[in-house]
């Protein structure tokens, strides 16, 4: 695909952008069909035509948000790629103290049926 011709979107990020807000208009129009669905008698004709619109923007809604969960894979992706993120980065945690590690920590002694002799994890 040539990226000069005609291309909407320069980026990734365009296209998520894009697409956060045609959820969010999605989103809207989605209310105010509901608001039209309970005003309308439900065996009427027009009733069974804005429900199976409720339908098809709910499909269309969680679309949108499958979409936008793979932008932002490729994204991070892209990222990694080029170096623009670290993989050490995107996996690191914050590290406990080792007072805070030393409580949490059970050992396999911990788990085994008591034999007597407490351990110094289960005494504390």
């Amino acid at each position: 695909m040539n990226p000069g011709f005609g291309s909407p979107f320069s980026s990734i990020e365009d296209a998520h952008e894009f697409l956060t807000l045609l959820a969010q208009t999605i989103f809207e129009t989605k209310l105010d069909l509901e608001a039209d669905v309970q005003r309308e008698s439900s065996l009427s004709r027009r009733a069974e035509a804005l429900r199976l619109t409720l339908y098809t923007l709910n499909k269309l809604e969680f679309h949108m948000h499958r979409s936008r969960r793979v932008l932002n894979d490729l994204r991070t992706l892209r990222r990694l790629l080029f170096e623009e993120r670290t993989p050490s980065a995107l996996t690191s945690r914050p590290q406990a103290s080792g007072k805070a590690r030393a409580d949490t920590l059970v050992t396999a002694a911990d788990l085994r049926p008591s034999s007597g002799v407490r351990s110094p994890v289960a005494s504390a």
